[in-house]
């Protein structure tokens, strides 16, 4: 899943001495086979646990007298919970254990996807999804984390893409399997509690595996040779010391860089969750197909993020180059919503295309942000930081739901919200361009060392 890269590392990026040789190809090969398949598995299920609302809700409306505005409001208070918990979340990864953080939260997460199926009020749907994002709080920047201490500067981005592989796969087979799901009837329950439970236990039995099978720093990697555990562990401590190590939680919060990329992240997550969520309720204007057929559409975009994906990861570690591969996938999605926002419903073709357009955007330009934003910052502000970004920068994946239920409702129409989205793409690919390439290094005076 992962190719390391024969590219050459910037000379300006070297640190003095052969501490920051990155590891043989041979070892990166071993590393990326071992880890990479099985995290974008356990990422697969936590993202078709948290929308796969986008699927049951025309079925929720109809069978519970949820309103748009109420569908909005429990899509989007997902993040509330996500963001109460995130940087405890992520600093517990980087300082306790990540194979014992990931098991605990899988499970839970996995145990309150279950019981949405048997949801009857709307304050009774909104606690449920508060407390499932809750749940996974720290789950995601605890692996942009996790990598860091697996992979190198030259690999990272290739490594982030193989694990966000699994956001777009969730929307390519969710919407076939959900489509199935929600025409069953067993028991006496409709088929989009059925979805809710099937779809939450895998989650509970890959955070069982997890504490088996993940491994929480190279060297405590018995699947890893001697020498191989000694070569990683070295390649990996120097180039830490030459990143900026931020020492605390108050000096990450002083950091304008970390305060930027949080705008930016926000923006650009609330018109992927914005767009995502509300994707199978839009395709329904398209005219009166099957659950199936729309279910088939709705996964078009996603195939195209995952092409996308794979060859901007690739193309950001073979140049080096983040920030443009970063800001042009932001900058497509702008042109899709604008597409979606002025063509008509009938004019289907011209309307898959805008909107495969926007799945570019929704996770392309992940890989080279998040190369940055580890590319900044080491040290246990790094943990904060990035908790940080993913933290409130997600409160756009309650803005951007919601924001479209309201105006949806009060317009009877997608094309404005559309629009707002845009402006939003607009914005963060254009601030994007303002991040420096690089931080100065810092002194190697006295690096922290890896953990072992």
């Amino acid at each position: 899943m992962l190719e390391p890269s024969d590219a050459q590392p910037d000379p300006a990026m070297e640190p003095p001495g052969n501490a920051a040789r990155p590891a043989t190809r041979d070892v990166r090969r071993k590393v990326a086979g071992r880890l990479l398949p099985y995290l974008f598995l356990t990422y697969l299920v936590a993202f078709l646990d948290r929308v796969n609302i986008a699927y049951t809700a025309p079925a929720m409306a109809r069978q519970l007298g949820f309103s748009s505005q109420v569908l909005g409001w429990g899509m989007g208070i997902f993040f509330w919970g996500y963001f109460l918990l995130e940087i405890p979340g992520t600093i517990l990864i980087e300082r306790w254990s990540a194979r014992r953080w990931i098991a605990i939260m899988m499970t839970a997460w996995g145990l309150i996807a279950m019981s949405l199926s048997q949801v009857e009020t709307a304050s009774g749907f909104y606690w449920l999804r508060f407390f499932l994002g809750a749940a996974e709080a720290g789950y995601f920047p605890g692996l942009v984390i996790y990598l860091t201490h697996w992979f190198g500067e030259r690999d990272r981005a290739r490594a982030l893409s193989a694990m966000m592989l699994s956001l777009p796969t969730a929307f390519i087979i969710g919407g076939p399997v959900s489509g199935y799901l929600l025409r069953l009837h067993w028991l006496h329950m409709a088929g989009w509690r059925w979805l809710f439970f099937m779809e939450g236990w895998p989650a509970v039995v890959l955070g069982i595996i997890s504490y088996f099978w993940l491994t929480d720093w190279p060297a405590q990697a018995r699947w890893l040779s001697p020498a191989e555990r000694s070569e990683l562990t070295q390649s990996l401590q120097g180039e830490f010391a030459r990143r900026r190590v931020v020492a605390s939680a108050g000096a990450a919060l002083r950091q304008p860089l970390v305060w930027r990329m949080v705008l930016i992240y926000f923006l650009a997550v609330m018109a992927a969750y914005g767009f995502g969520l509300w994707l199978p309720s839009m395709l329904k204007l398209l005219g009166h197909y099957s659950a199936t057929q729309r279910g088939w559409w709705g996964a078009l975009p996603y195939v195209v993020s995952l092409l996308s994906l794979l060859y901007v990861g690739w193309s950001s570690d073979r140049s080096g180059e983040r920030r443009w591969h970063t800001a042009m996938p932001l900058f497509l999605g702008a042109i899709g919503l604008a597409i979606g926002s002025l063509v008509p419903a009938h004019n289907r073709a011209v309307l898959l295309t805008g909107f495969a357009l926007v799945g570019i955007a929704a996770y392309s330009f992940m890989p080279g942000f998040w190369a940055l934003s580890s590319r900044y910052l080491g040290g246990m502000g790094a943990a904060v930081a990035v908790g940080l970004i993913n933290s409130l920068g997600n409160l756009g994946g309650f803005t951007g739901p919601y924001l479209i239920g309201v105006i949806e409702g009060r317009t009877h129409s997608f094309a404005a919200a559309m629009a707002v989205l845009m402006c939003g793409l607009i914005l963060a690919g254009l601030l994007i361009l303002t991040l420096p390439e690089q931080l100065p290094a810092r002194s190697p005076a006295a690096p922290e060392a890896v953990h072992s």
